[in-house]
């Protein structure tokens, strides 16, 4: 009986690091377009904000429209007031359709994240 009673001790000690730690991962708090949006106007820029601040240099997105196309972006850049927040210019107009935003970013703790989301713009 003595020797369960540690190694019960160490399994519920190693599961609870187990979850402390996957909540320590960044996740998308918001975005602009947000997911699912129909926009009336197109939109000149897509705005993230994150859990945790970014590493810029290995954060990114892809902007496509409903063919695959990809879409051109400007250079990204964190909001100079909050490094959570990711600004991507769009350069060019959107025309009406869907549009899909295939994204990944990287938090200063070295955590990786990708997702994607769909707009559609509606003139």
């Amino acid at each position: 009986m003595r020797r369960k009673l540690p190694t019960a001790a160490l399994l519920c000690a190693a599961l609870c690091l187990q979850v402390s730690f996957a909540h320590a991962h960044p996740r998308l708090k918001m975005s602009a377009p947000a997911a699912g949006e129909v926009v009336v106007q197109p939109p000149p820029e897509i705005r993230m904000r994150f859990s945790e601040a970014l590493i810029p240099r290995f954060t990114g997105l892809e902007l496509s429209d409903a063919y695959g196309k990809v879409i051109g972006t400007g250079n990204l850049a964190l909001d100079p007031k909050d490094n959570t927040k990711l600004i991507v210019p769009i350069t060019s107009r959107l025309k009406a359709g869907n549009y899909r935003i295939a994204w990944h970013a990287v938090s200063i703790d070295t955590h990786r994240l990708s997702g994607a989301f769909s707009f559609k713009v509606q003139h």
